[in-house]
């Protein structure tokens, strides 16, 4: 039954059918001709997988990040990175990095990040002479950033999946997410100095007050989503709500940029990425139902254990694994597909889940900037108006950097569970 599921399944993800309708039919075929389980259960599996009160969270966010970035919140964003690192040299990439960081606390989403920034970040660095395909690479590692920080809808939908606190998620994600935005900028440096990138303008103490203050605003919003959690004012989901409505009077009563005509597009463009999210869910479930069903993540975990004894050893098989999967899956898709069979390595090595899971949202994070089907290189691609080869090529030593990142974490664990 496994192997049919399995072949089936990547037959169909070859014939560049959409992952979530791969997981149904292919879960539909090897109940068909594998078992003697009644079609019943096909819906009824799919539905459990969306009736989660904590999945609501998911339409919530991305509603929350899409009135955001309708609010032209990017602009702020890089005014405020200017005035922290747009001194040194490569000035404009340190921009580029520092305002992913900060819209990605806001956002959630890798493509909202690189497309946000990018936009108005790309063209400024091409203007400085800085080449459309570093600018297009920056940008795009860079916005990988908005699935690691918190909020970030990845740590939801593993926090449901595994059983894991979406809080404690959350504020682990912290130290990682300043830890690997940091280490950026540092490449960003040493690329600058050796290519004689210069820094920019010194922006004035009364300017520098007045974009702090502005921007700020906007910054409040992750730190009452947190702040909200865990003083137990609200759960996780309902700090999704709280988010939109932050997000709502941000728009319409600070920055007054938000138009009742706009939010038609806001809301339709949360209605139609929710439901490709959930309808992903729903079929993962079903498949999912089936690999535990006949027990792959024990098969998995005791070949595993089979090899090694030592969690450092099975989590740099992880990230191996993780790294290859992130290049031609969706980090969502990616992550629904491998949560259920990973979790059974987790509970025999006694691995931290909450550290397992921000661990893997980061290395899954990294396939949104790798070939072939890395989003985030194509956005930035299109915006800088380069060739998508060029792109990927220059954004190998930000690849580096985020696997480097990655090891440090494997062999220093307490740098996820800081706060947990």
């Amino acid at each position: 039954m496994v192997a049919t599921l399995f072949a089936a399944f990547f037959v169909m993800l070859f014939l560049g059918i959409p992952i979530a309708v791969c997981l149904g039919i292919a879960s539909l075929v090897a109940i068909h001709f594998g078992s003697h389980l009644p079609f019943l259960i096909l819906p009824q599996k799919i539905f459990n997988g969306v009736n989660s009160f904590p999945f609501m969270a998911i339409p919530l966010f991305l509603l929350a990040g899409n009135i955001m970035a309708e609010a032209k919140i990017s602009d702020r964003l890089v005014s405020l990175a200017a005035i922290l690192v747009g001194r040194y040299p490569g000035g404009l990439a340190h921009m580029s990095t520092g305002a992913s960081a900060f819209f990605g606390a806001i956002s959630g989403s890798a493509p909202a990040t690189t497309a946000a920034i990018g936009s108005i970040m790309i063209p400024a660095m091409v203007k400085r002479g800085y080449g459309k395909g570093y600018s297009a690479a920056v940008v795009a590692a860079s916005g990988a950033l908005g699935l690691i920080i918190p909020p970030s809808l990845t740590m939801v939908i593993f926090g449901v999946m595994a059983g894991a606190s979406i809080g404690d998620m959350f504020l682990c994600g912290i130290v990682p997410g300043v830890l690997i935005s940091l280490a950026l900028i540092a490449l960003n440096y040493a690329i600058a100095r050796k290519r004689g990138y210069a820094p920019e303008e010194p922006v004035s103490g009364r300017r520098a007050r007045a974009v702090v203050k502005d921007s700020l605003i906007a910054l409040v919003m992750p730190a009452i989503i947190l702040g909200g959690i865990y003083s137990g004012a609200f759960t996780a989901t309902e700090s999704a709500a709280v988010a939109s409505l932050y997000g709502l009077v941000v728009g319409f009563l600070v920055y007054r940029n938000l138009k009742l005509r706009s939010l038609y597009h806001i809301l339709k463009n949360t209605a139609e990425s929710s439901a490709l999210i959930m309808f992903l869910m729903g079929t993962a479930n079903l498949f999912g139902y089936i690999i535990t069903a006949e027990q792959v993540p024990q098969g998995f975990a005791a070949y595993v254990m089979s090899i090694t004894q030592s969690p450092t050893l099975a989590m740099c098989m992880v990230l191996g694994l993780l790294l290859v999967v992130g290049c031609f899956l969706d980090n969502v898709a990616a992550l629904v597909l491998l949560t259920p069979t990973l979790m059974g390595m987790v509970e025999a090595m006694n691995i931290d889940v909450v550290y397992f899971g921000v661990f893997t949202i980061i290395a899954l994070a990294v396939g949104q900037f790798t070939p072939p089907v890395g989003l985030n290189l194509f956005i930035a691609a299109n915006i800088a108006g380069e060739k998508f080869e060029t792109v990927s090529r220059r954004a190998l030593p930000y690849i580096a950097a985020y696997v480097a990142m990655l090891l440090l974490f494997i062999f220093f664990p307490g740098l996820l569970t800081l706060f947990h």
